[in-house]
């Protein structure tokens, strides 16, 4: 799917009666929330030998990328400049891929 045209499906559902102030908060607390869950999910898996179950994992990623979504959105930021300015930034970063010895002398 397109990244705008995500964007714009997923702030559909954003709460509109919160300051924006308020919503960059809760957003913010989202991210981490969710975050924490899919963390906990990989604990289980790697500590308590749960199944890794890939269905569960795209739901909790699809949580976190519909308040980055939105958060962006608030911001007037759009997924399509976030994406594009990561890739730039890792590009630079690292020319020819990612290798121990760029990471450790950057």
């Amino acid at each position: 799917m397109d990244m705008l045209l995500y964007q714009e499906k997923a702030t559909r559902t954003l709460n509109n009666n919160l300051s924006k102030q308020e919503c960059i908060t809760n957003l913010c607390m989202g991210i981490a929330g969710e975050s924490g869950e899919l963390i906990d999910y990989f604990k289980k898996h790697i500590f308590h030998g749960h199944d890794l179950d890939r269905e569960h994992i795209k739901s909790e990623l699809g949580d976190i990328l519909w308040y980055l979504a939105c958060l962006a959105d608030t911001l007037e930021i759009s997924l399509d400049d976030v994406s594009l300015s990561n890739v730039e930034k890792l590009e630079a970063r690292y020319p020819h891929g990612f290798s121990q010895e760029k990471s450790k002398n950057r």
